[in-house]
């Protein structure tokens, strides 16, 4: 049997509105976790006084689990519904979700936002919307939750959605990009059946919901660019760079150039979970062999394009950025670690150009001196050493980044112009 088609699924919402509840409810309702599991969590929870939370269990209490040998991955999990598998990313804290998003090999094709519809928007909601915006999450199911503590009133239901849906499209969301399910993941309300108790309702449930996403297009047209994860040098092979391609397509016989360590060679074969291939796809993890190229030529980090239209090495970048947490304030030459693709390099804040307003997208500040969390600006940004990276309106898989220091994600955001070395 052909295997389903895939996508990545990302959980973003609020830490408190049922997120981790929806995800062990979904699993549960679409047959990927068995019925003696859950009844097993809910004597636990149960027995720890928690009685509620035998859904959030599944995904939460996986460190003993694991120690058990009963391996429930929760960063990855796998679940089918009746046209695609999905793979569950799930971002516990935004900071997580954050650093997985941008620097994580999964690029989420979807999102599903969990709103309380018993609480509604809180800044963590808006949050998020603006960071599944900036990072290019082109479709997004808001998962109205919580309808069993509001009685399943549907005026209250209406109230919320529409203040999400005017959060959505400041941020630039489509009409047609957005769908809305109100479900009770406590109770199992419209997540696989529908419910007796929201007969007004006569939309999708969550389930069906997931099947209405559309397949993302392999972006074959663009310009190859892989980044390399690892190099080995393999004994009658010679140097194999091994990673996955982000844009583009690779073959045999391609002529191909690394930056920015700047060497260029051909490609003899390919190859994928150990077989030879012919060709490789955007998504495809492969292993090639390049004639001409020294295993101590390239590192992990250079990006791999053809010779024909070669990566972009930056002497200096303009960039969006939203500043997710930072102790104290970010100004002209502060020299944090930019996470992309798969380099790490410091880079110095050269110019803060302007802070933006992100409902409207209007200046707020020309020039500011500094930058605190919370704060969306466009900035001047100057790489310590040559990077490899892309402006994110021509290649958006190579155009965003995370910044990191002091072991956190401090921003995030966008390229929006690259000055040439």
């Amino acid at each position: 049997m052909a295997e389903k088609p895939h996508m990545n699924l990302v959980m973003i919402g609020h830490v408190d509105h049922g997120k981790s509840t929806a995800v062990g409810r979904m699993l549960y309702e679409t047959g990927n976790v068995p019925e003696h599991v859950i009844e097993k969590y809910k004597r636990e929870a149960d027995a720890a006084g928690k009685g509620t939370f035998e859904f959030a269990w599944v995904m939460d209490s996986l460190k003993e689990e694991r120690e058990r040998g009963l391996t429930i991955d929760v960063a990855h999990r796998r679940f089918d519904t009746g046209k695609y598998y999905f793979t569950i990313i799930d971002a516990p804290g935004h900071r997580d979700f954050v650093k997985n998003m941008i620097t994580g090999t999964s690029q989420a094709d979807a999102a599903i936002l969990v709103v309380s519809a018993y609480e509604g928007v809180q800044a963590q909601t808006r949050e998020h919307i603006y960071l599944a915006r900036t990072l290019g999450v082109p479709q997004v199911i808001v998962a109205l939750n919580k309808l069993d503590a509001i009685e399943y009133n549907e005026k209250k239901v209406e109230g919320v959605k529409n203040d999400v849906e005017g959060l959505l499209k400041t941020v630039g969301y489509k009409q047609n990009q957005i769908q809305y399910v109100p479900i009770s993941a406590l109770k199992g309300d419209n997540i696989a059946k529908p419910s007796e108790n929201m007969p007004w309702w006569k939309g999708a449930t969550l389930v069906q919901a997931l099947d209405r996403f559309t397949l993302p297009e392999k972006p074959v047209n663009l310009p190859l660019r892989l980044p390399v994860q690892d190099v080995y040098s393999i004994t009658g092979a010679g140097t194999v760079p091994v990673g996955r391609i982000e844009t583009g397509v690779l073959k045999p016989e391609d002529k191909v150039i690394f930056e920015p360590a700047h060497v260029q060679g051909e490609v003899k074969s390919i190859e994928m979970h150990h077989e030879i291939i012919a060709k490789a796809d955007p998504g495809d993890n492969i292993g090639f062999n390049v004639r001409g190229v020294a295993r101590n030529d390239i590192r992990r980090g250079d990006v791999c394009g053809h010779v024909s239209n070669p990566p972009t090495v930056a002497k200096s970048f303009t960039a969006q950025i939203a500043v997710l947490q930072h102790p104290s304030v970010v100004a002209p030459g502060y020299t944090p670690v930019f996470h992309a693709h798969t380099t790490q390099v410091a880079c110095t804040f050269e110019e803060l150009i302007r802070t933006i307003n992100p409902k409207t997208g209007q200046t707020k500040e020309e020039h500011p001196q500094f930058l605190k969390t919370g704060d969306i600006a466009e900035v001047k940004i100057r790489p310590t050493k040559p990077m490899v990276i892309e402006k994110s309106k021509e290649i958006p898989q190579l155009g965003r980044f995370a910044i990191r220091d002091m072991g956190i994600t401090v921003a995030a955001g966008v390229v929006l112009d690259v000055e040439k070395k």
